[in-house]
Order: structure tokens, then sequence, then C-alpha cells
């Protein structure tokens, strides 16, 4: 699994949504980008998505991560956010729409769970 870093691609699953990332951190880089810790993808506002069409709401924050954060790597206190992140939207129907890893940003330091 790899590490998320501030250049990770997080999408909602309809085509164009894309989360915006934020990082909590900075002292933890990898190749110099920033990576990312928990509770970062959560509350993040999510663009582009196209799920328009009335009556769906679309995709504009993600919820809470369900997976993907490493239970033994920690940054200052905060567990590392893994290419396995998942979570729920508030997109129509809310609470039924997942986000994920789509890309993580940097292709070559891994970390087990």
């Amino acid at each position: 699994m790899k590490v998320l870093t501030e250049d990770a691609r997080l999408v909602c699953v309809h085509p164009g949504g894309e989360v915006v990332n934020k990082t909590s951190q900075s002292w933890v880089t990898i190749a110099r980008r920033k990576v990312l810790v928990a509770t970062d993808p959560e509350g993040r506002s999510i663009v582009k998505c196209s799920n328009v069409v009335t009556p769906n709401v679309p995709c504009t924050q993600t919820l809470p991560v369900m997976t993907g954060y490493s239970t033994f790597i920690r940054v200052d206190g905060h567990r590392l956010c893994l290419d396995t992140v998942t979570g729920l939207t508030n997109g129509t129907l809310q609470g039924t729409i997942r986000y994920s890893v789509q890309a993580p940003g940097q292709t070559f330091v891994a970390a087990n769970r």
C-alpha cells in the first residue's frame, strides 16, 4: 500500500468529481510533498461532480474515512493515509456514494496497515 501525499487524487464515483486535498502537517514529506494523515481526507470539498441532474445532489464534501488509515505508522500521533482510503460523500443518496483513491501522489514509499 502506498502512502498518500498532497498530490494524491481522490475522487467520488461520478465522472469528474475530485477531492480538494489539504494537509494538516508539514514536517513529514516524500519527495518534498507533504504526506496526508488522519483526518486530512475528511470534510474536504469535492469539485466537478457530474451528479447534477435533478433531483440528484452532486457530491460537494467528503464524510469520515471508513478504511485506509495505517494502524501502525503515525505522524505526530496521527495515522498515515494509505492508498486504500475510502469513505462516503454528501451526494445523493447521502451516505451511499463513495470516494476513494485514484492515485496516491507518489509511487515509491509503501507502508503496511
